[in-house]
């Protein structure tokens, strides 16, 4: 007796190899779309993210410029500022260039505030009040910046370059400030970053090496409609001021971010890099009309 084979012809086989290719491509193209909508989501959340960043550190800064400070640059691309990064009062003169501070405490006592530690390089402030109008604060550089264990006065001790005068007393407000330039510039990578340089307070105009902060952003360009930081200065009347004008007259900064995706990605067949942009206008505190 005869026994029948079952099974598939080579003509059924190949017919369900083309369907599993269909169906395999046809996945594969949903699964490349998901991947292509959310890596182009989540560079548009980083581009964004990049430009709250850059607009939030620089409006710190440039709102903590005061009439003691001074802008030292006025450019579109870049600005260089003396900027607060702490304040306390005298509680003790050891010398005439040592002095202590109080200690910041989280009970209520808020004598000391810093947003870092001061260190050489810096400035410090000295408030006086029976000085003539316009010079009321003292300047003097700081050469040492200490911590110590007491618990009251003095918890930090203050050495300065030159000798405090006899104005500065116990209960002087002191201010600390550093001077620094936020500009775009050109990393190693070919991509446009927003950076900061640490420069001298006083003495020669000079300025450290640059540290990246935030970006990518679009390449610079004198095109203030597409350069990817732009810094705008404006007088107390609304009025523009150019790279000539006196710091002095600076009462407000409006800051321009672009920034842009390192990758392009593809919507409705056409290649984009994803990216957001934002303005904010800066007010420069007590600065009269």
């Amino acid at each position: 007796m005869r026994r029948s084979l079952e099974g598939f012809s080579l003509l059924e086989l190949v017919v369900v190899l083309v369907m599993l290719g269909l169906v395999g491509a046809t996945v594969a193209s949903l699964l490349l779309r998901q991947q292509r909508f959310y890596r182009g989501t989540s560079e548009l959340l980083y581009a964004r993210a990049g430009v709250r960043d850059a607009l939030d550190v620089l409006a710190t800064d440039i709102r903590g410029i005061a009439v003691a400070d001074t802008v030292r640059l006025l450019a579109d691309s870049a600005i260089e500022m003396f900027s607060a990064i702490g304040g306390s009062v005298v509680c003790d003169r050891t010398s005439d260039a040592e002095l202590g501070m109080p200690r910041s405490h989280g009970s209520g006592n808020t004598l000391t505030s810093l947003l870092t530690e001061p260190d050489p390089g810096d400035l410090a402030l000295f408030y006086r009040d029976s000085a003539p109008n316009g010079s009321n604060w003292e300047r003097h550089r700081i050469t040492g910046f200490s911590v110590r264990t007491a618990a009251s006065c003095p918890a930090f001790q203050l050495t300065l370059a030159t000798p405090l005068s006899s104005d500065a007393r116990t209960g002087t407000p002191v201010r600390f400030i550093r001077r620094g330039r936020y500009s775009l510039y050109r990393a190693s990578d070919g991509e446009w970053y927003l950076g900061y340089r640490r420069c001298n307070a006083l003495g020669p105009p000079a300025c450290g090496s640059i540290q990246p902060l935030s970006g990518p952003y679009r390449a610079y360009s004198s095109n203030r409609d597409a350069t990817g930081i732009l810094f705008e200065y404006f007088d107390a009347h609304g009025a523009p001021l150019t790279a000539a004008s006196s710091p002095l007259e600076l009462a407000r900064v409006d800051v321009t971010a672009r920034a842009e995706s390192r990758h392009r990605i593809i919507v409705e067949q056409n290649a984009i890099s994803p990216g957001d942009s934002a303005t904010l206008s800066v007010a420069i505190r007590n600065r009269a009309p």
